[in-house]
């Protein structure tokens, strides 16, 4: 069953929420043509329906009141809505770079990291998602295989969050410091943005709509940077 409507949110995010809870990548899709056909612009969409979505999805995943099934069909969800609504997905104007991410070591708390990549996918990032629990060797290579010159930690809580700080030490001790830049997020980071400089973040987004924006920024300061 569909969690009871959230006090405050629009009717739209209303009926896309209760698609994701239950998993409905048919009736998300009609729920989507219906708004559309309302006239509200693609990017208050975005905004204003799906964001507010994912917030309320991301506390019903703190609660453990939705399964790991659900989590992974709404971010499909989210996919299908970025797709339709982001005006360079799928076109020419793609840039396909490459960017690494994952949930860091000892960390399971997917569903973020699941949102973030239908958001980079949808506004052409080459994304290479290397899943949950991941080791520091694992994102350095993997972006030094791919050519990615940003990689993204994901933590839920702080004693996971801590963990990132072995990425950091790996890459300034691999000499790829400035040149591989490390991107964070999780919600532990809204909750504590000092947690960012702690760990050796080089930036965060407060949501999974400004990522797409904070990887442009790093990976143009990334490829300015000069060779050790």
């Amino acid at each position: 069953m569909s969690p009871p409507p959230e006090q405050g949110l629009p009717h739209e995010t209303e009926r896309l929420l209760a698609t994701m809870v239950e998993a409905d990548r048919t009736g998300a899709a009609l729920v989507l043509d219906q708004i559309l056909a309302t006239g509200v612009p693609p990017e208050r969409i975005i905004a204003e329906i799906l964001d507010p979505a994912l917030v309320k999805l991301g506390r019903l995943w703190g609660a453990e009141s939705v399964s790991l099934t659900q989590t992974f069909v709404a971010a499909k969800i989210a996919e299908d809505v970025l797709v339709r609504c982001v005006p360079a997905a799928g076109s020419a104007a793609a840039h396909h770079s490459p960017v690494v991410i994952g949930n860091i070591e000892d960390d399971f708390h997917s569903l973020g990291r699941r949102i973030v990549g239908s958001f980079l996918r949808a506004a052409g990032w080459e994304v290479h998602d290397l899943g949950n629990d991941v080791l520091p060797e694992q994102f350095v290579d993997k972006a030094l295989e791919v050519g990615a010159v940003v990689v993204g930690a994901s933590a839920m809580m702080q004693t996971t969050a801590l963990n990132i700080r072995k990425l950091r030490t790996l890459i300034d001790a691999r000499g790829l410091q400035g040149r591989l830049k490390l991107a964070v997020g999780g919600a532990v980071f809204n909750w504590r943005p000092d947690l960012v400089a702690e760990v050796g973040g080089d930036g965060t987004a407060p949501n999974a709509a400004g990522v797409d924006a904070l990887l442009h920024r790093l990976q143009a300061e990334a490829r300015g940077a000069p060779a050790p």
